[in-house]
């Protein structure tokens, strides 16, 4: 079976293919693909993670490639993770936003918009690709941020056979296996919201509750990404939160804080992933594996600690090491295997994912995307309902979801209007006069990528 991945040169590349090379064998897999437009990350990235799935599965066949047709063909499974326009774009975005004093996190604020107006017209190149060219059935898993606008507006362009995949909730329910001692597949949650803005409102350990328990514990609030919330916060919607609703949460001392700090998150990155490219461009990857390795791990251990840093005022202080031989954390790739895992062995499990709402989430419509839990079998996706969910919680996911929807028809259609109409509405900008030169500037700075939107 072949797996391919679009985006197979950026920066976290070995993660994928250590996920996927430590559980080739199980899930049948012997043809990996990476694929990318850039050469040289892709020698760089690329070949470190070629080396890894090496090291870890050497009868795996893995290939790297600039041709996205040969990538795709054939391919029984694609997850998708590209960036158009680099990392400079990313910042031009987040600028733009904070010159008018609104949000700029380029997935959960105003940015967002600009990023996917890049993003999503080459992922339905891609998916046209992908339909002509991959398996009858082939399943696509999009990690290309805002991955609630671009897998609204992908469902939304016909692509049925692609998901939204995060490895925010996953990655929440790790660190409460942590806390417990507990290995991962021993905890479960019931998670309901969209990407990036959802809650747990179940959460248990070898079936046991222990959300409430949870809540109360101070160790919550120091040693999880729960330490962005205040306990009352959480205690009052009885729910475990999402950390990227800090933003929400926490709108005006979000922006404070980056407009007073020297550099926005995506300056952190793009200057960090710069120095680091230029380092290992030097090195000989397959003949001192070793020493680029300790690049990697010095550069992305800076970006790991000061992830949400300049947002919040705090600041990760655990060392950071790339373990080849460890177990699989599980990230976005674990969140793909895992669907993999099920599709492939004809058995029912659960696991959180994008999702067509389906009536699950009170006041959405059945078409609109939502990160939910659901039950997956070879037959399809159904997300579990959510019943008696906290008012608060539903009003700021419907009042998003119209966001993303309007997002989806602005980017569809070129239509201008409908770009203003979806800043406006959204809760991070909330604002017409604000929403109107957004658009336009947003509109502006991609035209090199989208072309003139309509009058």
């Amino acid at each position: 079976m072949k797996l391919a991945v679009i985006g197979g040169g950026g920066v976290r590349s070995m993660f994928l293919a250590k996920s996927i090379a430590q559980q080739s064998e199980k899930l049948h897999i012997d043809h990996l693909v990476f694929m990318d437009t850039d050469e040289q990350k892709l020698r760089i990235y690329g070949g470190m993670a070629a080396h890894v799935a090496r090291i870890l599965n050497p009868a795996l066949r893995f290939e790297l490639t600039t041709d996205a047709k040969r990538a795709v063909s054939d391919a029984s499974y694609i997850i998708t993770t590209i960036r158009v326009g680099g990392d400079h774009m990313r910042v031009r975005d987040e600028r733009i936003a904070l010159a008018h004093g609104v949000l700029g996190q380029e997935t959960t604020g105003a940015a967002g918009f600009s990023f996917a107006m890049r993003s999503i017209p080459v992922l339905a190149e891609y998916c046209e690709l992908i339909r002509r060219y991959a398996r009858p059935t082939v399943k696509v898993f999009n990690f290309t941020n805002p991955a609630g606008v671009v897998s609204q507006t992908l469902r939304d362009l016909g692509y049925d056979f692609t998901y939204g995949i995060c490895d925010a909730p996953s990655g929440m329910l790790h660190q409460f296996a942590a806390l417990y001692g507990a290995d991962p597949s021993e905890i479960a949650g019931e998670c309901y919201g969209l990407n990036h803005l959802s809650f747990f409102r179940s959460i248990k350990l070898r079936g046991r509750e222990i959300l409430p328990e949870l809540l109360s514990s101070p160790q919550t609030y120091q040693e999880t990404d729960m330490r962005f919330f205040e306990p009352e916060l959480a205690q009052s919607l009885g729910c475990i939160l999402n950390e990227y609703l800090y933003y929400f949460y926490y709108r005006e001392k979000a922006v404070e804080n980056i407009l007073h700090s020297s550099q926005t998150r995506g300056e952190v990155i793009e200057e960090i992933n710069r120095s680091m490219t230029a380092e290992l461009s030097k090195l000989d990857i397959e003949n001192d594996f070793e020493q680029c390795l300790k690049c990697y791990e010095s550069w992305y251990g800076k970006r790991e600690n000061a992830y949400m840093a300049n947002e919040t005022g705090i600041r990760r202080t655990a060392p950071w090491k790339f373990d080849i031989f460890s177990p699989d954390s599980g990230g976005y790739a674990g969140v793909a295997l895992r669907f993999i895992q099920i599709m492939e062995s004809g058995t029912q499990g659960s696991m959180i994912l994008c999702v067509p709402n389906q009536g699950a989430i009170p006041t959405l419509e059945d078409r609109d995307i939502v990160e939910i839990t659901c039950d997956i079998t070879r037959e399809g996706v159904r997300p579990h309902p959510v019943l008696n969910a906290d008012h608060r919680t539903l009003e700021l996911i419907r009042r998003v979801k119209i966001y993303e929807r309007l997002a989806s028809r602005a980017i569809r259609l070129k239509d201008p209007q409908a770009a203003v109409d979806c800043l406006a509405l959204h809760p991070l900008v909330n604002s017409y006069s604000l929403a109107r030169p957004l658009a336009q500037s947003y509109m502006e700075l991609n035209r090199a990528y989208c072309g003139d939107w309509g009058q």
